[in-house]
């Protein structure tokens, strides 16, 4: 396992103190302003510098917008975008020719964001993100999500830190995000529109559509933004951190708020220890999800475990069992991570007829593994090759035996074995 980036949000988040936090973090601030001025919108500048919350020094970054913008934009302008006052910053200002719209959709957003100079996986960050906000702006307010406007100001707001936060990202080589529950004020905020409750809407919708764990403080105001829930269930790919880490690198995220306890969103950088390098293991937390049918068919059972393994299970099987009035059924069975159960559930429920499920968490030791092309004499092969101690196992895919049994009309255990010892071959001679 690679890289792991954990999200400490014991001062909610919001897109500044996120890109803050990435930037304290290690990521390239030259790649970020590149990338944002290949946009080719303005009425903005960046803020980057440093404060103190609590006594810790924070990166400070801030979204500033120009003056004939800075108009009230409703709760896209968040408390955590208050300007404070005890910042050096360095200004990078950001100027365009063409005409600014009052108002963006999600196809317009879309639009800017192909304007992009990076990777495709920048590009598919960023829109998920807005596809998050749009949804719940939506379901907020009653809408369909082509008609949710995104105001300029708010949108410029909104897509600096949105595409800034997949910049770093992937500028940092992250691969897996873990987030902690979100902490959030109480009471009111005042929106274009008026007076609305903490959580705002769109923020409570996204933490239900993506299972967000909240908690509330006593802080007066908002502490989570749209912007920053929408990041949170973006990136998010795993429920915990692992059992024993390594911290490579640590950053933190100022916002504009004063509480009492340091407002800060402190990003890691860690990198997972419980692996045994002697022994070429690694211990994972897993969960098994399970259910009793009785009156579904088999074909129907078949479709089920495709849809579970396109979805992430790591394993599905079927054992016969008998039920009450012995009826023969099935007990459906599979094996996931923490961050599927959700998905899976849905699709035992949706897809079979079962009404109940039971889960259970279940630890499994995996081999280290990697795959291989290998070039044998009866054509390529793809290998996957694990360890154990000193041992070495080398395992033939299926689709490459497949292929090569049709093409060359031989026998599987012919092929099989043929690789193997063309694999285990390659391997000591090198």
């Amino acid at each position: 396992m690679g890289k792991i980036l954990y999200f400490e949000c014991n001062s909610g988040i919001s897109g500044d103190m996120t890109v803050g936090a990435l930037l304290d973090s290690g990521a390239d601030k030259e790649v970020l302003v590149k990338a944002l001025d290949s946009l080719g919108i303005s009425g903005y500048h960046l803020h980057f510098g440093r404060t103190v919350k609590c006594g810790l020094d924070a990166y400070d970054f801030n979204v500033g917008l120009e003056e004939e913008h800075a108009h009230d934009h409703g709760h896209h302008n968040h408390s955590h975008h208050e300007h404070g006052h005890d910042c050096k910053h360095e200004h990078e200002h950001h100027h365009e020719h063409q005409q600014q719209h009052p108002h963006r959709n999600i196809h317009d957003i879309y639009a800017i964001i192909e304007k992009l100079q990076t990777s495709e996986r920048v590009k598919d960050m960023a829109k998920k993100m807005f596809d998050i906000v749009a949804e719940a702006e939506s379901r907020a307010h009653g809408i369909p999500v082509d008609e949710v406007h995104f105001h300029e100001v708010g949108a410029i707001d909104s897509i600096v830190d949105i595409v800034g936060t997949a910049i770093c990202i992937d500028n940092l080589g992250i691969e897996e995000v873990v987030v902690s529950p979100l902490a959030e004020g109480f009471g009111t905020v005042r929106c274009q529109h008026g007076v609305i409750p903490v959580p705002v809407p769109a923020t409570a919708n996204i933490a239900s559509a993506h299972g967000l764990k909240l908690r509330f403080t006593d802080n007066m105001g908002e502490m989570v933004t749209p912007t920053g829930a929408a990041i949170a269930a973006a990136l998010k790919t795993k429920e915990n951190l692992p059992a024993t880490f390594r911290i490579l690198r640590t950053g933190l995220g100022a916002g504009k708020k004063d509480f009492k306890q340091a407002n800060v969103l402190r990003a890691m950088i860690i990198e997972d220890s419980t692996r045994e390098e002697n022994t070429g293991e690694q211990a994972e937390q897993m969960w098994v999800l399970e259910a009793n049918i009785d009156d579904s068919n088999g074909e129907a059972l078949g479709f089920v475990m495709e849809l579970l393994l396109e979805a992430g299970a790591a394993d599905v099987w079927y054992t016969p069992i008998y039920m009450k009035k012995n009826r023969p059924a099935y007990m459906m069975s599979l094996i996931c991570r923490e961050e599927d159960i959700y998905s899976l559930e849905s699709i035992m429920f949706t897809q079979t007829t079962t009404i109940g499920l039971r889960r259970y968490p279940v630890s499994r030791t995996i081999l280290s593994r990697e795959k291989r092309i290998i070039n044998t004499e009866l054509g390529e092969a793809e290998v996957k090759i694990c360890r154990r101690g000193q041992r070495t196992f080398f395992y033939p895919e299926y689709e490459s035996i497949r292929k090569i049994c049709r093409k060359n009309d031989l026998d599987y255990q012919t092929v099989y074995y043929t690789i193997r010892e063309e694999a285990e071959r390659i391997w000591k001679k090198n």
